[in-house]
Formats: C-alpha cells, sequence, structure tokens
C-alpha cells in the first residue's frame, strides 16, 4: 500500500473535524492526527488534507494535525486484534 492510499483510507473512515472525538468515543486519544517520518511524508499529509478541504466535503474546518513521529508504544494486549476478538468485521464509524 503506498502512503497516498493510506491517507486516503485515513481521510475515508473518520471524520476530521470533530476534536477529540470519533463517533461516541471521547479523550485524547481520539484525535485526528497524521505522524510523520520524513518530510516528503509530512508534505504529502499537509497537501492531502488541503485537497479534501478544497473538495469541500467537510462544512467543518479539518482540525486534523500533521505531527512528527516520536516515541511509539503499542497498545495493551486487550486492544491487539480489537475487531477480530469481538466478532466485528469493521468499528461503528
Amino acid at each position: 500500500m503506498s502512503y497516498e492510499q493510506l491517507l486516503d483510507v485515513f481521510w475515508n473512515s473518520h471524520n476530521p473535524t470533530t476534536p477529540n472525538r470519533q463517533g461516541p468515543d471521547l479523550g485524547t486519544q481520539y484525535s485526528s492526527v497524521i505522524f510523520y517520518h520524513t518530510p516528503q511524508l509530512r508534505e504529502k499529509a499537509i497537501n492531502s488534507k488541503e485537497a479534501l478541504r478544497k473538495s469541500k466535503k467537510w462544512k467543518d474546518p479539518i482540525i486534523t494535525q500533521i505531527l512528527p513521529a516520536t516515541v511509539f508504544y503499542k497498545a495493551e494486549e486487550y486492544h491487539q486484534k480489537y475487531l477480530k476478538k469481538r466478532n466485528l468485521s469493521t468499528c461503528h464509524i
């Protein structure tokens, strides 16, 4: 999967206009954010966000942050394969 494809999935799988919220879930862990590792990936993320803004798909401003990747912490075991463990094919969003 290319980075552009990943960005497309990202933009189409959540609401990028709601701060700290996705569906009924609230909290900073539900922030809309893209983390990048290189200046090139940062530029691609910025361009994709701008293209989405120009498309006017959302009436509210897109609040997604684009930030450098830092330390990554793997989620607890009970979060791993979350949908599979609950016999779900997709989340509610």
